[in-house]
């Protein structure tokens, strides 16, 4: 495949370097000193899109890529808010979007375990729960999406929890998700169970961003010759 990275940055590069050697072209790299080059013309031999910028940037290029036509896989999280806009979008043109909070294949069969554990604890209130995620510095939003994500999908199944929030809490129907910012850290997500018996926790760490570029890679794989809004679920048949 011809694919276009729009982002260049450590997951631009660790995503180059997936797609190269799974045989795919690298025809168009986007980054702040080329952002003119950014045209419907130089994507227009691009065959996929992987888009993996900032929460800032990231709704007007998911937009640009799916009006100028090219299939479009998306990274960049801390911008949900738009989501549904861009889905309709992506409707509208007849287009290929996936999405996703995370493109890890372990943190998606992590999100399973997650949903799975969740519905197990719900009847059990004897368990406070309670998620912890710790990144790199440099990382732009808190809590992560896949925190979000997870936190999400606590709160469907626990029904005492009402909302979640970044930060330790005393109302009991708050969900805490506790952020930590330290270098080096890829990525680590922990949901915790606790009762004055026992505690049980679920954890994933990335050791490195091979797992999320090549999730990125796999994606835009799939969406060779396919219409609509997808995720890694539909990616990964989850």
């Amino acid at each position: 495949m011809r694919i276009a990275l729009i982002g260049y940055g450590k997951m631009g590069k660790a995503i180059e370097e997936v797609a190269l050697h799974r045989g795919h072209e690298i025809v168009l790299k986007i980054d702040q000193p080329n952002l003119h080059e950014f045209t419907r013309e130089n994507l227009s031999g691009a065959e996929a899109a992987i888009e993996f910028t900032s929460p800032h940037s990231a709704p007007d290029n998911v937009k640009k890529l799916l009006e100028y036509g090219v299939p479009v896989v998306c990274g960049s999280t801390g911008w949900t808010d738009q989501l549904a806009t861009m889905i309709a979008l992506c409707t509208d043109k007849g287009g290929a979007f996936a999405y996703s909070s995370n493109f890890s294949v372990g943190v998606n069969i992590f999100f399973e375990l997650n949903k799975k554990l969740a519905a197990l604890m719900g009847p059990h209130k004897e368990y406070e729960v309670i998620l912890e995620e710790i990144h790199h510095t440099q990382k732009k939003d808190a809590p992560s999406g896949t925190a979000i994500t997870l936190a999400e999908q606590v709160l469907t199944e626990i029904k005492r929890k009402k909302q979640w929030v970044n930060e330790l809490s005393d109302n009991p129907e708050d969900l805490e998700i506790i952020s930590q910012r330290e270098d080096p850290a890829p990525g680590t997500h922990s949901v915790k169970y606790s009762s004055v018996i026992d505690t049980i926790e679920i954890i994933h760490t990335a050791h490195n961003r091979t797992g999320f570029a090549t999730g990125a890679v796999l994606a835009a794989e799939f969406l060779k010759n396919r219409k609509g809004f997808f995720t890694m679920k539909d990616v990964l048949g989850l």
